[in-house]
């Protein structure tokens, strides 16, 4: 079952909690959760940074998929409401990707947008 979109948030897909379990246990660590940010910069005007993270920001979003805890700051969280973070294992990709219906446009390359 893959998680529905929604409107509170970002959500995480069934596979790409998965994913992340799975490099959490190959790192041997259960104290980290995914933390994707927007930042300043790429060729669009803003940029995803999605990474793992230790810290506890003052005014986090914090959600629970499967165990999988993701992580929002306060900043970011009104451009990635209703973000669906997935991944993908294709011959042509292989990676997370974000689809973020808050994207004004993005460039070529799927990682910035506006």
């Amino acid at each position: 079952m893959t998680a529905e979109p929604t409107t509170d948030g970002v959500v995480l897909t069934d596979t790409a909690a998965g994913k992340v379990q799975t490099l959490l246990t190959s790192e041997g660590r259960d104290d980290l959760t995914l933390r994707i940010a927007v930042q300043p910069g790429g060729c669009s005007g803003l940029r995803y940074q999605l990474f793992f993270d230790d810290r506890t920001l003052d005014g986090d979003v914090v959600k629970d998929f499967n165990g999988v805890g993701v992580v929002t700051d306060r900043m970011s969280a009104p451009y990635l409401s209703g973000a669906v973070i997935d991944f993908v294992d294709t011959i042509e990709k292989q990676g997370f990707t974000i689809d973020n219906p808050n994207a004004g446009g993005s460039c070529a390359c799927g990682d910035s947008f506006h």
